[in-house]
């Protein structure tokens, strides 16, 4: 029987994390998804805020309790986390982790589709190519980044020379190493905008708004047999058309104005909106909130690095928050070979203003919510999945480190190529160089 406290007590944290090795090795066991995680410091994001001294349940791969004093039976791994902080897995930020193996190397970049298109020529618009066909659960990034307390990422659809600005589709995945991790039905439609991808609009910003009407036109209604130049082929009038007052629109804009006007398109479209970017966003913070709009920026953003972003501010997630803005966090960049810097966004973001429980909420919970899985991933409560993370401080402080990855209630091995790598030349010289076993 399980016994749950009448009451939680706010209690100092402990000193020591003690995790005893042949409990760990249980929970790697087929019944891993029972788990006891005792005297916890537990970070829920949620409106229940942080709980001291506190024992999180889980069974079957789903948090079934929380409290103090909890008992599991005898044959369920119970670990005593002394006080240490305990989070929900950590949002990856829009990546191309799975889909993106090799910066130097074409062949493992699945993250855009181009026609060879020749500028200023328009490339045919295609939203129906959906990056998540070409996922590889087995990728090396995954495990880099899931031992670093990261346990999900909303895959991207990018927009490069030959290609549109309507990039095509993503989607969220978990990064538990399955085949059948991509969340089936949670596509979201990905737009870039800007004035480094006016090639792809007749070298004109102004261009990418008449594109986007045409193509939206041309989902309400085709065009006439015969028409010149569509930019949408039947199977891509289908998708947008999906898209429109029920799907989820992903649109990557900086500049303050922009936001403006595709807070306008929304609204007139009725989109589901998530704002990605946003480097200008706090100019702009209250027409975000009154529209409901989250956004997924980038925090280490500070000098203007084009023409888009004159007004960058390490403020920026602070200022959008404190107007009522949801605010998650999203690097730019190599943001698949680098996701364990999402830590430093979220701590970077404290440092400048934003209180430091809505820094772990743009970690967790903001996103899940954004991405249509805040009812299943993002938040330490009875009913979600057990995607968890114990740390050996505090998760926003770059000196701290992930002791052990949950997911679904199963320990991950905390291991990565660059661990064993590490590891084999590390050690000692014998009759062979470091490089044999």
């Amino acid at each position: 029987m399980i016994r749950l406290a009448a009451t939680v007590r706010t209690l100092s944290r402990g000193t020591r994390f003690v995790l005893v090795g042949s409990l760990l090795a249980a929970s790697l066991s087929a019944t891993a998804q029972d788990l006891l995680i005792r005297h916890a410091t537990v970070h829920t994001a949620s409106a229940v805020g942080t709980l001291r001294d506190t024992d999180v349940w889980v069974r079957n791969g789903s948090i079934a309790a929380i409290g103090r004093g909890l008992l599991a039976p005898a044959d369920v791994p119970s670990i005593d986390a002394a006080g240490r902080p305990l989070t929900p897995g950590l949002f990856a930020g829009v990546t191309g982790i799975g889909i993106d193996e090799v910066s130097a190397e074409p062949s493992t970049h699945d993250t855009a589709i181009t026609f060879g298109a020749t500028p200023p020529q328009v490339a045919q618009m295609r939203p129906e190519f959906d990056v998540t066909l070409a996922y590889n659960p087995r990728s090396l990034l995954l495990p880099i980044a899931r031992i670093e307390g990261i346990t999900f990422t909303e895959l991207a659809a990018g927009s490069e020379p030959g290609g549109s600005i309507i990039a095509g589709q993503g989607g969220l995945v978990r990064l538990d190493g399955s085949f059948d991790a991509p969340y089936a039905g949670l596509r979201a439609l990905f737009i870039n905008l800007g004035g480094n991808l006016s090639v792809l609009s007749g070298n004109s910003r102004a261009g990418q708004y008449l594109l986007l009407d045409q193509a939206l036109r041309e989902a309400r209604v085709a065009p006439a047999a015969g028409s010149a130049n569509p930019l949408l082929t039947p199977a891509g009038r289908e998708v947008l058309t999906g898209y429109v007052s029920k799907g989820r629109v992903l649109v990557q804009v900086d500049r303050a104005a922009d936001i403006r006007r595709v807070l306008a398109l929304a609204q007139r479209e009725h989109l589901h909106l998530v704002i990605l970017g946003a480097a200008e966003g706090w100019l702009v913070a209250n027409d975000l909130a009154q529209a409901k709009v989250p956004v997924l920026i980038d925090a280490l953003e500070d000098l203007p690095d084009s023409f888009d972003s004159l007004a960058a501010t390490l403020e920026n997630a602070a200022r959008l928050h404190a107007a009522g803005v949801a605010v998650g966090f999203s690097q730019r960049g190599d943001a698949s070979h680098n996701a364990r810097k999402i830590r430093q966004l979220a701590g970077n973001a404290v440092a400048n203003g934003l209180p430091w429980e809505a820094g772990l909420a743009a970690l967790t919970s903001v996103p899940a919510d954004a991405l249509g899985v805040g009812d299943r991933l993002g938040r330490i409560v009875v009913g979600q999945l057990a995607d968890l993370v114990l740390w050996s401080g505090d998760p926003l402080e770059l000196t701290s480190s992930a002791e052990q990855v949950w997911m679904a209630g199963k320990a991950m091995p905390m291991r990565s190529r660059q661990t064993e790598l590490r590891d084999r030349y590390l050690r000692a010289p014998g009759r062979l160089p470091r490089a044999y076993p």
